[in-house]
């Protein structure tokens, strides 16, 4: 997991930095830069927006006494895709935007879940008496 994890840490800043350049030749620096200011800002909105309403269901689920699962799950995504939406780059705001748009989450959310999952899993410990 360490590797991959240490792969993705150098390349996504390589592969960033070469969209950026390729973007600031074809349309030119300044259209670039409000490109990334405008998609930082509609990812703060919308992922505030829908924060905030997966925030009311799951008050509204533990309200009625049913478990938020699914609800935090979305939250989660949400979440990082706002997150990653605020990060100044093409392949941040793509999965930062896919993270965001309920059609395309709901195709991602299962390998959160899963994700999730595992993580509770490894940390599970069992007693015998």
């Amino acid at each position: 997991m360490k590797k991959y994890f240490l792969l993705l840490f150098i390349l996504f800043p390589a592969v960033e930095i070469s969209l950026f350049l390729i973007s600031s030749k074809i349309i030119g620096i300044l259209p670039t830069m409000l490109v990334i200011v405008l998609t930082s800002a509609l990812g703060a909105y919308f992922a505030r927006k829908q924060g905030m309403e997966a925030f009311q269901k799951v008050q509204r689920d533990l309200q009625y006494g049913k478990m938020p699962g699914a609800t935090i799950v979305d939250g989660f995504c949400i979440l990082i895709g706002g997150l990653l939406l605020l990060i100044p780059g093409f392949l941040s705001d793509l999965i930062g935007a896919f993270l965001l748009i309920p059609v395309t989450r709901k195709r991602i959310k299962p390998l959160f879940e899963r994700w999730l999952r595992n993580m509770s899993n490894r940390n599970r410990y069992t007693i015998i008496r």
